[in-house]
């Protein structure tokens, strides 16, 4: 393809995309093929000459579209939104058309450069004091996986990367019953092993961690001779958005010289606004910190916050550095590589830094308190109907609920159909949790494009899918 015909699709790519998302809400939320069905539409064998990229355009509306759930529905209102915006998908573009590789700050000075920055504006935007650093994970996963490390180094005084983990006691990390599968993930790359990772007990209405749980463990496994190297705090964990007692977690790790991350993968979005910040009050006093901006940031995927109090200590966990890597005659630059664990690095600070400025941080604040306003008051109403129930209340625009029409024996089933009725009617999606032993469905407010009309539709069709199954 030459630079004409690229000039050409290109334009014909921004039409449509921007086509694309004025009709959106034409599209099934959930995409509602079998398995199998996209894959016996594409050819078994590559193409030896160049296909025309007109055919190719065609594909993509008749095979692709089909088979997409679109995550930028207005009616999208499962797990949690990953987020786009127009600002974003252009700097998408300049990203993917300059494709440099940013690994080192001499590969690209502008892209690390622009990230320190960057990293620093999210700081200040979620209230954390001065002190803090941050790099952009893919994924609050990887984030999570590089904590665990540092914290196993540390604990181990930095032999363990060195020595193995057979040479060492073993380590010990505690995270609360609700808490993300990605840290049992990290857990086990990290070597420590699921025996190892301490599952404490939650209580009260956000299901935080017992802290005096917290500690009896520690000082149960220091007795056993065993390593506490860290504790993993959550704040709107995904479930139903458990959050922790961060500040009363930290005085007990601050006592065990104990390693405290917390992960608020989609919650910590929120701490934009002020007002929402006492869910995150101590921690000033953890020693890392991530939330996703791709959750509810308007910034596409992937872009993930990673925020720590000592640098060195995870570039001395994670640095690698043979000859190729070094950057000579520049002293005190930073190689964001050695802060994550891939070498290769996308220039994913542009995307952030284009959003930011090109909707501003007034307006990011009102969208979330817009999410949260509206499916606090679809909780109410929900809540108020005769025949459902809520299940957990709001944490932020989060929620549960179940039908729960008298005389049924069995609940979760009625749920499970309804839940069934719903996606595959396509016009909103849904998904399930485990709460109390219960089967129930979650609903999260989030995505950028969502209206309060939108909010609004849910309600309806879950009452009309309700009534289906009712009657069926």
């Amino acid at each position: 393809m030459d630079l004409e015909t690229f000039r050409h699709w290109a334009h014909r790519a921004a039409d449509w995309s921007a086509d694309y998302l004025t009709n959106i809400k034409k599209f099934p939320v959930r995409a509602q093929t079998a398995p199998g069905d996209i894959l016996k539409q594409l050819p078994a064998s590559p193409p030896d000459s160049a296909d025309d990229v007109a055919d190719i355009f065609k594909d993509v509306d008749d095979i692709i579209l089909p088979g997409i759930t679109h995550w930028q529905h207005p009616r999208f209102f499962a797990y949690f939104p990953a987020n786009s915006s127009p600002p974003s998908v252009l700097a998408e573009q300049l990203t993917a058309t300059i494709a440099a590789q940013c690994m080192l700050w001499q590969t690209s000075p502008s892209a690390t450069e622009l990230e320190i920055r960057v990293m620093d504006w999210m700081r200040q935007m979620i209230g954390l004091p001065e002190g803090f650093h941050g790099v952009i994970q893919d994924s609050a996963s990887s984030a999570t996986l590089c904590a665990v490390l540092t914290g196993r180094e540390k604990a181990l005084a930095f032999a363990g990367n060195k020595d193995g983990l057979a040479a060492h006691p073993a380590t010990r990390v505690y995270c609360s019953d609700q808490a993300h599968s990605s840290i049992d993930k990290a857990i086990w790359i990290a070597g420590i092993g699921q025996a190892n990772l301490i599952k404490v007990a939650t209580s009260g209405p956000n299901l935080a961690m017992v802290p005096a749980a917290l500690e009896a463990a520690i000082i149960r496994d220091k007795e056993d001779g065993l390593l506490p190297a860290m504790v993993m705090a959550c704040i709107g964990a995904t479930g139903v958005g458990a959050s922790d007692d961060v500040g009363a977690i930290a005085e007990v790790c601050q006592r065990h010289g104990v390693y405290l991350h917390v992960d608020a993968a989609w919650a910590g979005n929120a701490m934009i606004c002020p007002e929402y910040r006492p869910m995150m009050a101590g921690s000033e006093h953890a020693d890392s910190f991530v939330f996703n901006a791709h959750k509810w940031m308007g910034v596409n995927f992937d872009c993930s916050i990673h925020l720590v109090k000592e640098p060195e200590d995870l570039v001395r966990t994670l640095a690698i550095r043979p000859e190729y890597l070094k950057t000579h005659g520049q002293d005190g630059v930073i190689n964001f590589s050695e802060w994550s664990v891939p070498l290769g690095r996308r220039f994913r600070a542009l995307k952030l830094w284009f959003v930011v400025r090109a909707i501003g941080v007034k307006n990011l604040r009102q969208m979330i308190r817009n999410h949260i306003d509206w499916a606090q008051a679809l909780a109410m109403k929900i809540d108020a109907a005769a025949n459902f129930e809520l299940t957990s209340p709001p944490v932020l625009s989060l929620f549960s609920f179940r039908y729960a029409p008298e005389n049924v024996m069995d609940l979760d089933e009625l749920n499970t159909r309804l839940l069934a009725a719903i996606n595959d009617d396509g016009r909103i999606y849904l998904t399930p949790t485990n709460h109390g032993g219960q089967s129930v469905i979650r609903l999260n407010v989030g995505q950028a494009s969502s209206t309060q009309d939108d909010v609004e539709f849910a309600w309806e069709v879950i009452q009309e899918m309700a009534a289906k199954i009712n009657n069926a």
